[in-house]
């Protein structure tokens, strides 16, 4: 049983119509050809800071397992469902998305990269079951660790750095911060639809960490900004995965790629689930333009910064705040003129 409270005129979108990202236009990666693969990541990261990915190599049976764990999980009762805890910052939440007044028509999961902190977590959620989740998760996350690490040494190559692994490594170190959540959208109720008006389901946003893998069912909702600020819409695709960058990579390349202002309308007629890998690095690294990047006196637009003094930053502001505006450097040249 999925039990959200009624919404609040906050969560409904102004926007009435939002157009469809036409599908041809859609940046579509290959990753059984990396030659084609590593030139197309790089236009889609500088142009869209979005693309999609297909033959990706993560097993159906490990996408098909833990969407049908996910769903077993949310349509538990309220009550069974808040045994994973608040989300502090893993755990179980319910329309109030982080801690600064920001909702959602939304109910989500959030754990973190250690099996056994998420077993430990959920055990009193499931039961005799929470081994089968444990294990359906593993698999699921192995997978997508390893297409994660594939896309991030294309990126390299495609900006022609010597060091392949300079991004995939943050992600694979053991220390590494990334997260995982589960996002579940239930249909609004009909007499709540607001006169055509679109409900927000997740704000508009940027992730901060360096890359975000998404994989959803095959229900629409998921829109990204362009570069002239207008919203549209990406067609669902269930076999794919959707890679956003982040605000990590944002740095990490000197605004050579930019990270994507996303957001998630909810509908009235069908629930979307959608299962997201958030590649973080150690929270002690630090995070700066990568010197190969800064030839020929180029100078850096950020100060640099640990992940943790960033992470911290982020978690402290609205969804739809610049983050990266107070990590950002006035250029020499823009002072003194």
């Amino acid at each position: 049983m999925v039990v959200l409270s009624k919404p609040t005129t906050e969560q409904y979108s102004c926007i009435r119509k939002t157009p469809t990202f036409p599908t041809s236009i859609v940046p579509v990666v290959d990753l059984s050809k990396p030659g084609d693969a590593k030139t197309l990541i790089l236009k889609a990261c500088e142009d869209y800071g979005f693309f999609k990915v297909i033959n990706h190599a993560v097993p159906m049976e490990a996408i098909s397992n833990l969407e049908s764990q996910a769903a077993e999980f949310f349509s538990l009762p309220l009550t069974q469902k808040e045994k994973a805890g608040t989300p502090n910052p893993f755990g179980y939440g319910n329309k109030n998305i982080g801690r600064n007044g920001d909702l959602g028509w939304v109910e989500y999961l959030l754990l973190t990269n250690n099996h056994d902190y998420n077993f430990i977590r959920l055990s009193s959620v499931f039961g005799p079951k929470a081994e089968q989740f444990r294990n359906v998760l593993s698999d699921y996350m192995c997978g997508v660790r390893k297409m994660a690490c594939v896309i991030l040494e294309l990126m390299a190559e495609g900006l022609n750095i010597e060091e392949k692994n300079v991004f995939s490594k943050m992600m694979m170190d053991k220390e590494s911060d990334s997260v995982f959540r589960l996002n579940h959208y239930p249909p609004y109720p009909e007499n709540f639809n607001n006169n055509g008006k679109g409900m927000i389901g997740f704000g508009e946003h940027t992730d901060p960490q360096i890359i975000s893998l998404l994989r959803s069912n095959n229900s629409s909702g998921l829109q990204i900004c362009l570069r002239d600020r207008s919203w549209v819409s990406v067609p669902p695709d269930h076999n794919s995965f959707f890679v956003n960058v982040g605000d990590a990579l944002q740095v990490l390349t000197n605004g050579r790629f930019r990270s994507v202002r996303h957001r998630v309308l909810a509908n009235g007629l069908k629930s979307r689930l959608s299962m997201i890998y958030f590649c973080g690095p150690p929270l002690s690294e630090r995070i700066a333009p990568l010197p190969s990047l800064l030839l020929n006196g180029k100078e850096s637009l950020y100060n640099d910064f640990t992940w943790f003094e960033y992470k911290s930053s982020a978690y402290a502001t609205r969804l739809a705040d610049n983050r990266l505006s107070r990590f950002e450097r006035i250029s020499t040249t823009s002072a003194s003129s």
